[in-house]
Parts: C-alpha cells; structure tokens; sequence
C-alpha cells in the first residue's frame, strides 16, 4: 500500500521495540527518537498554574498559544495560516438569563429542575410563543438505514420533543443502526442540527442517564453559563432558536397531561414506520441572552512535502480546558494535565522528530500540526479550521487526532473508536501490530465517543479520522475523580509509557500517509462518506 523512505524506516526499527528499549532516549545519539523527558516537561508546563488551566480568552490562552508558537519555531516549523501558526477564531460568547420558564399548555416547567434552554443565535431575545408541540420520536433522518422520523411532516415554527441516542442503543440490536455502539443520530449535537433543517423553533431532547451516558446534572452544568459559538454571516439566524432538554420526570408529566403514556411512545418510536405525534398543546418560551464577541486562536504549524506539498496529512489536539473557575472557597484552578496537556504535549514531541526525519529526507506530502482552541466548549477550534481557512478539506488525506493520553504504562494494545467506518482504522491495525500490540475496541462504544472530539469536525467534512484517547482506560479513578474536574494534575510518578508508544504509533501512521498516494477511502455509508467521494471528484 505504501512505500516508505529508508531514513523513515530505520526510525521504523527504532521505534517499534518494547518500550522498555526506548525508555531513556536521552541517552541515544539518534536525534530522531522520541524523548520522554521532552514530553513530561512539555505537559509539565502546560498543566502548571502559571498557564491558568488554559481557558480560551484568558490570560492561559496568551500562554499557551505563544509557548506552542515559540516550540514549532524552534523546531524548524513554518506557520500555515498565511505563513502565520496562528488562525484567528472568531466567535461569540452568549450567557442565557436563567430566569425563564417554559409553558406547554396548562403546564410550567423551572428551568434547571425540569429544563434547560439556550441558543447560538446572536439575539438579545429568543422569544418562542404559541408553538405546537410534536413528538417526533429520535428525531433522525438517516437514508442509509431507511429511517426518517420527520416523514411527511412539517415542523416549521414548531416546538418537537425527541429521544435521545439511537433506536440501536435502546434495542441492543446489532442490525438497527449499529446496536450497542452510538451512531451519530445519537447525538444530542445532530437532533439540533436535524431540526434546525427541518425548520423548528425549539427542540427538547428527553434527558435519560443511559441512553445520554451521563446525569441530569451534566446536562444542567453543561447548558447554563456561558457558550461559544462561531459566527455566520447572518449572525445565526441558521442555528436553532432554542436547545433544550427536558427532564424525564417533566416528560412524563407532559405526556400524562395530553393523555399519553411516554413509556408506550418511547417504544413505538423504535420502529422505522413510527409516525410523529401532535400532542395538541402550544409551548412558551422567552430568555434573554448577553452576546458579545471574541477572538481566540488555533496554533498550527507545517512541515512542507517534496512531491506533493498540496496533499496534507493532518496531526492535532486541543490545547484549551476550563482555565480558572471562581468558587466559595475561592479560585480554582482546572489544569487538564491529561486532557489535553498530554495531547498537545503529544504533538510538539512528534513535530520535533517528525521534522527531524524531514530534514534528513523530505516527506512527500506536507504535514499539519494543528492545536485546537475550543474544544471543551463545542469543538469550536476545529470548526473553524474544518471551514478550509487554512486548507481545503478535500486537500486533507487524513487525520490523527489526540484528546487525553495514557500517561501510566505503556499497554499491549490500542483503543479503536468507531468500527468499519473508514480505512483508517487499517493503518491503525497494521502499526499496531508492528509493536506487538493488539486493537481493542471502544469498550464504551454507547458513549459515542468518536464524535465527541476535534476530529469529528473534519470527519463531517469527509476527512477519514483516528482518535487516540485513552481518557480512563489505565486509571479507574480518573473518570470519577478527575476527568473536567479540579484534580486533572501533572503528577512526576506518570512512567509516561503510553505516551510514549502512542506518539511512536502516530508517527508511524503519519509518515506512511506522507510518503505514499494512498486516500484513505470510508467504509460505511454515510454523509462523510458521500462529502470525501464528492471532493475526489
């Protein structure tokens, strides 16, 4: 399939040995070998409070951008924005007044308890009155697996309450959609998007914790406050007026109220004929929004091909977390030293030795190092870059994206997200296998985890993606102690070791993507599928 240099594959037999081998680098002459001690400083530094815990529009992001930016230079990298390592990112901070109620007929909801509503439309007020009330099931218009729930259905103006996940999840059927594992109509981010091109005002997505994998409480902290949204030309107006959630015990109030039983329409809406249900009651709701507008920055880097300097193999993480949050108890500092220190940590390492290798025997295609701000507020970063400022999409062959590494030992396998979905994952099995490791599949594929990171933006784009995440796999407690919370800290006991054969592996990949003229092709049928066949074109 690919025909790699010989500087390449000496680093190959370098790399691909136990880690134990390659444990202390720093002793190697071969300036093209991985450092540990490099990256345990890099996350050192990004993950120290003096870097304020990152948080895009803060003093942390001044920081961090210019740490980065001053790294890629030192590595010999020039800027691909222009010639420049910094995107500008454009966006909107929008903060709903919580002060709302919704109405549906006689009914009153509080929002917080029973709901939560917001919008990434740039108005001063959204003002949602006398809307009908639809029951559309899922909510998903999927072709390829022969399910529409809007079918012969007009929700314009309307306000529809939809399930969430996919009728797979709660069937646990491996021939409805894909089972167990969530697809993308599972996503609460596509039931907005869905209805927003099915012309609705207002969208209600019945808040269960397994089928949506986490608590009310996640819902309720992750739809208050302030948002990110990137801006249109028609300041939103595209964008749904209002994304809600409601409440299960709300929903069945709701249903009872218009003398329907919610349990008993859940399970019709599990199958393809389903038919949307009018509950016959009108829906009220008003907020106000404080809208002001940002600029934060993507930093990204170039190593530029011999051969084919318009084809782009893509390497990138996102540098943003929660920066600084003020509490009773005073400032506390949210460092994300796993996610995504490790990550952004990650990719200077493998640009240091990536351009190494460039400079001994230049790489056919370029190579993007891309850092991503936003991510932790909707993958905002990653949007913005999708859009081809920087490059065209259809000039991208693929992408390696990493999101929360294995900072403890290294493993005899690899996490795999997504199954069948694009070639990509052939890449990822042959490299593995090259270090003696196996592939293991998500072992929360329900959790969806495949769309809920920077990659996905360029996958909707038709850009076949890996993501290397191992955020909880090796430590049991980092999930429920850790993960977005307070105590995601650097710690000097971190052996490293699965950073350290991860990076190994990403190198691997992207230089076999560098040096050939294969395009990585998708497997499934899907809309990224049908967007990648269309740019070959």
């Amino acid at each position: 399939m690919t025909i790699i240099k010989t500087t390449s594959l000496l680093l190959f037999l370098t790399l691909i040995g136990c880690s134990e081998q390659a444990a202390d680098t720093t002793k190697l002459e071969n300036s093209q070998a991985l450092s540990i001690n490099n990256i345990k400083q890099h996350i050192k530094t990004l993950a120290s409070d003096e870097f304020e815990g990152r948080g895009p529009l803060t003093a942390g992001e001044v920081k961090t951008i210019g740490y980065l930016t001053k790294q890629y230079q030192a590595f010999g990298l020039s800027g691909a924005y222009n010639d420049k390592y910094l995107q500008p990112v454009k966006m909107a901070k929008v903060t709903a007044d919580q002060n709302m109620q919704l109405t549906i007929g006689e009914l009153t909801f509080s929002a917080g308890k029973d709901f939560t509503a917001r919008t990434e439309q740039l108005q001063s007020v959204i003002d949602v009155r006398n809307s009908d009330v639809v029951y559309v099931g899922y909510g998903i218009n999927a072709p390829e697996y022969n399910w529409n729930d809007y079918k012969n259905l007009d929700v314009t103006g309307k306000t529809v309450v939809v399930l969430v996940n996919d009728p797979g999840f709660a069937t646990q059927d491996d021939s409805l959609f894909t089972g167990n594992a969530m697809t993308y109509y599972g996503r609460w981010t596509y039931k907005y998007e869905e209805a927003a091109r099915q012309g609705a005002a207002a969208v209600l997505i019945v808040h269960e914790t397994a089928p949506a994998a986490y608590p009310w409480s996640v819902v309720e902290s992750s739809n208050t406050g302030t948002k990110y949204t990137l801006i249109d030309d028609t300041n939103n107006t595209s964008k749904l007026p209002v994304m809600g959630w409601l409440h299960l015990e709300a929903t069945e109030r709701l249903f009872n109220a218009a003398n329907l039983n919610y349990q008993q329409l859940k399970q019709q809406a599990l199958n393809a004929d389903f038919k949307a249900l009018p509950l016959n009651v009108k829906a009220n709701l008003a907020f106000k929004n404080e809208v002001s507008h940002a600029k934060s920055h993507n930093v990204v880097a170039q190593l530029t091909g011999s051969e084919l300097p318009e084809e782009y193999v893509v390497i990138s993480a996102h540098w943003d977390h929660f920066g600084t949050k003020q509490t009773d108890s005073g400032p506390k500092i949210y460092n994300g030293a796993v996610d995504n220190a490790s990550g952004t940590a990650a990719t200077l390492e493998i640009a240091r030795v990536m351009s190494k290798i460039h400079q001994q025997t230049p790489f056919k295609r370029s190579i993007i190092f891309a850092n991503f701000t936003a991510e932790e507020t909707g993958l905002i970063g990653s949007e913005e870059f999708a859009s081809g400022a920087v490059i065209p999409t259809k000039q991208m062959v693929g992408l390696l994206n990493i999101d929360g590494m294995n900072v403890l030992d290294a493993t005899d396998y690899v996490l795999q997200y997504g199954k069948g979905l694009s070639e990509m994952e052939d890449y990822l099995a042959k490299a593995a296998k090259q270090q003696g490791r196996t592939v293991k599949m998500d072992p929360r594929p329900q959790n969806g985890l495949f769309f809920r990171s920077d990659h996905f933006s360029l996958s909707k784009q038709g850009v076949p993606s890996l993501l290397f995440m191992s955020l909880g796999d090796t430590d049991p407690d980092y999930i429920t102690h850790k993960y977005h919370k307070e105590a995601d800290d650097y710690s000097a006991d971190w052996s490293l070791g699965g950073v350290e054969q991860d990076s190994q592996l990403i190198i691997n990949i992207a230089t076999q993507l560098a040096n050939s003229n294969d395009w990585p092709k998708w497997k499934a049928e899907s809309d990224f599928k049908t967007k990648r066949e269309q740019d070959k074109r």
